[in-house]
């Protein structure tokens, strides 16, 4: 019921923010704003949702995800709401960069901190089950929003999008548990004699032990790269289909094409990382990245977006389904929320530039040319800080089966 609940709340906060692409041309042909300045909203939506996320997480942490999850989903609803009264350029910053940025920003950190209470043997696995949620999400609702607008107009469509979101998301937050002791039961379903003497949910470093630690750093910097290039991709690359003369509904099928094949990229990287490490799994997935990224400088046709959307997807994919569990593996679930929080906080820092900059660059050349190949460059830089990564070596607590010796 946790997975389930995590799962639908994963598909509508993502597949609802990540629908901001194709609401963009509408925006700066109502408004006659400029790239950079829409694309400024969603950095500045960005970067706020990953601060706030530290403050969801430790939240969570104390009071539970129910509560955290209720507040958020409908703060989130109400700013698509508010989305369909926009007039001017402050509305947009208060509406979307504001409201929505700190309804969103228990997407992540809340449910998938649940999971790893939930699960250890299992735990990528079930991540990445729950992460599939974001991939479906990403699949359907931009090709939905794309529908609604040609129907209905963008006005329209922000408030629909509103609604359905304030709603289910309220009603699903009503279904998270902090862990199985809650409820009397036993990480990954497990009787008390399987499990041994002790619940495996809570042990592990504090956020003052683990800020200390290199891999802490490690796995922020390399959580800034992919974010980086995962936003301005989000952000951009329907606007890009768009310029080389694919119609609007077609590109945001590129978009909700990297939706749908990151399910499979969550499911399978999930399982390999139980198998092999998650850190290893992480790394794997730089490659179809970097890919991608260097093949999109010649995609100049909807099948070669196609193409580019189908190998890029896998590897988004696996980096959403890994992080959570990365953190469980080398620190713990004792303070998981707030760890994830500030893992998340960094990233948004390369989530804000991506697109900005992306956008000013466009609005200086007329070509997306170079931010995409910046995305490629810290695709490669990324590879690199993954594979640095080794589990910290510390004492293992007979109270901590579940993190890293």
């Amino acid at each position: 019921m946790v997975v389930a609940a995590a799962f639908c709340s994963q598909g509508i906060f993502w597949g609802t923010y990540q629908s901001f692409g194709v609401f963009f041309k509408r925006l700066i042909a109502e408004f006659g704003w400029s790239r950079a300045t829409t694309s400024s909203a969603a950095s500045l939506c960005w970067l706020l949702t990953g601060f706030a996320s530290i403050i969801a997480g430790t939240l969570s942490d104390r009071f539970g995800p129910r509560l955290v999850m209720t507040c958020c989903g409908f703060l989130f609803g109400l700013g698509y709401l508010l989305m369909s009264r926009l007039s001017c350029i402050w509305q947009l910053y208060l509406f979307y960069s504001l409201t929505i940025a700190i309804g969103m920003s228990a997407a992540d950190v809340v449910p998938l901190s649940t999971i790893t209470r939930w699960f250890v043997k299992k735990r990528g696995m079930m991540t990445g089950i729950t992460k599939v949620g974001t991939g479906t999400g990403m699949m359907v609702i931009p090709l939905v929003a794309s529908r609604l607008i040609i129907s209905y107009g963008w006005r329209t469509s922000y408030a629909i999008l509103g609604i359905g979101a304030l709603i289910a998301l309220i009603s699903f937050a009503q279904l998270f548990k902090r862990n199985p002791a809650e409820v009397g039961q036993f990480a990954d379903g497990e009787q008390k004699g399987d499990a041994g003497p002790f619940n495996p949910v809570e042990g592990g470093l504090s956020l003052q032990e683990a800020i200390h630690l290199r891999q802490f750093w490690t796995v922020c910097a390399a959580y800034l790269c992919v974010v980086f290039f995962v936003q301005t991709i989000m952000v951009h690359i329907v606007p890009h289909a768009e310029d080389i003369g694919i119609s609007p509904a077609k590109a945001a099928s590129v978009l909700s094409t990297i939706g749908g094949v990151s399910i499979a990229g969550r499911l399978v990287m999930g399982r390999v990382g139980d198998k092999i490490g998650h850190e290893r799994a992480m790394a794997i997935c730089f490659l179809p990245i970097a890919g991608a990224l260097f093949w999109l400088q010649t995609a100049k046709d909807l099948w070669m977006l196609y193409l580019f959307a189908a190998v890029y997807g896998l590897g988004h994919g696996g980096f959403f389904a890994l992080i959570s569990p990365l953190i469980a593996q080398f620190f713990g679930t004792r303070s998981h929320g707030e760890i994830f929080g500030i893992v998340i906080a960094v990233g948004a820092i390369g989530g804000a530039i991506g697109p900005l900059l992306a956008g000013h660059i466009f609005d200086l050349t007329g070509s997306y040319r170079i931010p995409f190949l910046i995305a490629a460059g810290l695709s490669i830089v990324g590879l690199i800080l993954t594979m640095s990564l080794r589990p910290p070596k510390r004492k293992r607590k007979a109270n901590d089966p579940g993190s890293a010796a």
